[in-house]
């Protein structure tokens, strides 16, 4: 069997299947999908069905889905691990501007722990890697908010395995978000990396942003069928038997799908399905 838990930074253990917030918010990640009291439904009912790992961003909404978090969850239970994420800064549902200046990533992060209600962020992830701001000075901001106790674990998203490299020489890194599922599996680098250095691998888009068509719609639906599950389960069970630092955050606005996405850890994949669902591409 997989392990379903990890230790985040070696001290926060999770779940390694969680719950990501982007869909709680409109097209383009932008104002509200729906009822707000359904989106708080769905945010409680995944802690109630033992998600740990709570994956937002501050530009999601923007704002609103932290907000959202601190509504439905807060105070906090004590093994939930709230994730967030600054650098980017939104001006509509289809402009996304990095922003990584030393200043500017202070001001985000403090935006955030007043949204989510707390004094110090579980894991506060760097959204892009600004190319006109040297990485020192952009990780030496988050080692301060660290060191100031406004950070516990710093984490990357969307970067290159060269970059992973060069930032675990600048600090102490816990995690890194790069697009990855059955059809895109271009992070196999960054994923080798995680695995080396004991780094938690938040795959986005893990269902494929719904794409899961093709081939790999014929091989799911075959394992699919042996196991009375869904295309979306076996490919989040494949994530989960595909490394052990694998932590997906499907996301969701509906209950129903929430506890389909979540049933997920508890599909075993023999072998042979392994290695069927390892030889699909795109």
């Amino acid at each position: 069997m997989t392990s379903e838990t990890f230790a985040l930074g070696g001290d926060r253990p999770l779940r390694r299947l969680g719950f990501g917030t982007a869909q709680l918010t409109g097209p383009g990640y932008w104002g509200p999908r729906g009822a707000r009291a359904d989106a708080l439904a769905v945010l409680r009912r995944a802690v109630e069905r033992g998600v740990t790992l709570i994956d937002t961003a501050d530009n999601y909404g923007p704002g609103l889905a932290e907000e959202l978090v601190a509504e439905a969850l807060h105070p906090y239970p004590a093994e939930v691990v709230v994730a967030t994420k600054g650098g980017v800064v939104r001006t509509s549902d289809s402009a996304w501007h990095i922003a990584g200046r030393p200043e500017q990533l202070r001001a985000m992060c403090e935006a955030s722990l007043r949204r989510l209600r707390v004094e110090t962020i579980d894991l506060y992830q760097l959204h892009r890697l600004d190319p006109e701001v040297p990485p020192a000075e952009q990780l030496g901001t988050l080692d301060e908010l660290r060191r100031e106790g406004k950070i516990r674990h710093i984490g990357l998203d969307t970067v290159s395995a060269e970059q992973v490299e060069q930032a675990l020489r600048l600090t102490r890194v816990a995690s890194v978000q790069n697009r990855f599922n059955l059809l895109d599996r271009e992070s196999e680098a960054v994923l080798a990396l995680c695995e080396a250095h004991g780094l938690a691998f938040l795959p986005w888009f893990p269902l494929a942003n719904g794409a899961l068509t093709g081939d790999a719609a014929a091989a799911l639906d075959r394992i699919a069928g042996r196991h009375r599950a869904t295309r979306g389960q076996i490919a989040l069970a494949w994530l989960l038997h595909r490394s052990p630092v694998l932590c997906p955050t499907p996301g969701t606005g509906s209950l129903d799908h929430l506890d389909e996405n979540l049933d997920a850890a508890h599909i075993h994949l023999r072998q042979a399905e392994l290695e069927e669902l390892d030889a699909v591409r795109a």
